[in-house]
């Protein structure tokens, strides 16, 4: 009885270990990530990035796969001037496989607080990111002026988007 016990405890501890190892790497990816795009370390920035990656913007229209993305950031990043965002809190969670793992980031950035969110995955031994959304926060008591500051603009694009899909 002691003995499986014993054998419980280390291959529950192992799985332990193993999550924790896998969140630790998660974390240093996106910190990597966020360094290589202040550094304006173009290939390191989209290397960081899974073959078929999105990411989506802050703005409504940018939604965008990874050679969308790279084409729309290779000016900013030549200039040497792309983008610092450096985590104030971060949450990372590991699927059961150990393949896939999702976050949430509160960002220090030249908007002010940011979420970052998302979904990495582990490809041939390494994890990638796979799906990178960046959001404005609005605190709840000023949301009204933020609706009336994007109203315009949003009425624009939900009638061009409407146009779209009855066409």
């Amino acid at each position: 009885m002691i003995r499986y016990l014993i054998v419980f405890t280390l291959w529950v501890s192992m799985g332990m270990n193993a999550q924790q190892t896998a969140e630790q790497e998660v974390s240093q990816l996106l910190d990597q990530w966020h360094k290589a795009a202040a550094q304006a370390d173009f290939e390191g920035y989209f290397n960081a990035m899974a073959e078929g990656a999105n990411f989506i913007g802050t703005d409504a229209t940018e939604n965008w796969d990874k050679k969308e993305f790279m084409a729309f950031s290779k000016p900013y990043f030549d200039q040497g001037k792309a983008w610092s965002f450096s985590a104030l809190e971060r949450n990372i969670y590991i699927g059961a496989s150990a393949e896939v793992a999702w976050f949430d980031e509160l960002l220090d950035t030249w908007m002010q607080l940011c979420r970052g969110s998302g979904v990495a995955v582990r490809q041939n031994g390494e994890w990638k990111i796979a799906h990178y959304v960046l959001s404005l926060t609005v605190p709840n008591e000023k949301i009204e002026g933020a609706i009336a500051l994007k109203k315009e603009s949003d009425s624009l694009l939900m009638q061009q988007l409407a146009g779209i899909k009855t066409n």
